[in-house]
């Protein structure tokens, strides 16, 4: 936040675009909502069931996070009972081609993160 010189006026600087995004989408279930509605659209419920250990208050939560940030579409349908669906905007396809990279980098280098940990941990208990 700065003044202009000679002014009172409060100006806001805007965030450093990597961290305003990586930070949005860089928390623990948007990167796995994102690749979860890679196939196509999906309903709640059944995102929830693909992504396994979320509670339906946080995939609620990360949901509008996403759809505020432009990344997927909520659609609602007037049944009964209302059904609504999930599905990734042009932008969050876009992200997807990163996002499988990075998926891809996790898996190949997981195991090396682990045994990192691992020793990390064993030196600091020797200490």
């Amino acid at each position: 936040m700065a003044t202009t010189p000679g002014s009172e006026e409060v100006i806001f600087e805007q965030p450093c675009p990597i961290r305003d995004v990586l930070d949005r989408i860089g928390d623990q279930w948007s990167l796995l909502i994102l690749e979860a509605l890679a196939p196509g659209t999906l309903r709640f419920n059944a995102l929830m069931r693909e992504i396994g250990d979320i509670s339906k208050q946080m995939l609620s939560r990360t949901l509008k996070q996403l759809e505020q940030d432009g990344f997927i579409t909520r659609t609602l349908y007037p049944e009964v009972p209302p059904r609504v669906e999930y599905t990734l905007t042009p932008l969050g396809q876009s992200f997807l081609q990163p996002l499988q990279q990075l998926v891809a980098w996790a898996d190949a280098h997981h195991h090396t993160i682990v045994a990192a940990r691992n020793q990390y941990q064993a030196m600091q208990e020797q200490t």
